[in-house]
């Protein structure tokens, strides 16, 4: 399940710093339920993956400097007796 939350915490990430309204680096911790030492790790893990992230002072938010997309699709089944149930299916893209 860790997992999950780690993907869903991306996501939302992403979201909010396309929007341009994370807020300072305190207020966007807390919008993700993590620590300010979490979020710079999440925004790290955003840089690996080619986006370019930028912090501005002056509209206290950070932003790509160039277009980045962020696609995140999970979806977990669970066979029991025979049956399949769809335990988590996530959104697709960022646009939810």
């Amino acid at each position: 399940m860790k997992t999950l939350k780690q993907l869903e915490r991306l996501r939302k990430a992403h979201k909010l710093i396309k929007m341009g309204k994370t807020g300072t680096p305190a207020e966007f911790a807390k919008k993700l339920f993590i620590s300010p030492r979490e979020l710079y790790r999440v925004i790290e893990y955003l840089k690996e993956m080619d986006a370019i992230i930028t912090y501005s002072r002056r509209s206290s938010t950070y932003y790509y400097n160039e277009d980045f997309e962020l696609m995140v699709n999970v979806s977990v089944k669970v066979l029991i007796n025979e049956q399949l149930r769809t335990v988590y299916a996530g959104p697709t893209d960022a646009k939810d």
